[in-house]
């Protein structure tokens, strides 16, 4: 039987199908009680009202139900809110082999960091511009290459 913590690590993000709700950092924990068996997910959206969350929540409980855990509670906490920090290194190397230019860090604390451009994922350029703020899904951006002139998304920085 698969852990708890392995088959919800394993789910996909809906929207961005390239990643896990792990590396994406959406997954906070994954308890299981050992009395009863019961297992509690806690999860964060990317951002508040996203719209991918009902199928986050249905497909964790698939996948554990699928790995022999059918009693599943998956919670959703707001508080920290997430941010694109929380994506994992191996996240970032995917959405970047996809063709999604990953955020750099954001700080938090002290001077407000300054993006002076946003490297293309596909030539690695940093001759681009950004069409529009709204990209394929709400938290991605659409920009284009100035140097390959290939359109990509850019997961906009939280």
């Amino acid at each position: 039987m698969t852990s708890p913590r392995e088959a919800v690590a394993a789910v996909v993000d809906p929207e961005i199908r390239v990643v896990t709700i792990d590396e994406l950092g959406i997954l906070r924990s994954v308890d299981e009680d050992p009395a009863t068996g019961r297992v509690v997910v806690t999860i964060t959206p990317t951002y508040t009202g996203c719209p991918a969350m009902d199928v986050i929540r249905a497909d964790i409980r698939r996948a554990l139900a699928a790995a022999g855990h059918p009693d599943v509670e998956v919670r959703t906490v707001y508080s920290p809110a997430w941010s694109t920090d929380w994506i994992s290194a191996g996240g970032r190397a995917k959405l970047a082999a996809a063709g999604i230019a990953p955020p750099g860090p954001v700080r938090r604390e002290g001077a407000v960091p300054l993006s002076l451009a946003v490297r293309c994922p596909r030539c690695g350029s940093p001759e681009t511009e950004q069409v529009s703020r709204f990209g394929s899904t709400a938290c991605k951006a659409l920009w284009r290459c100035r140097s390959c002139s290939e359109p990509f998304d850019h997961l906009k920085a939280l």
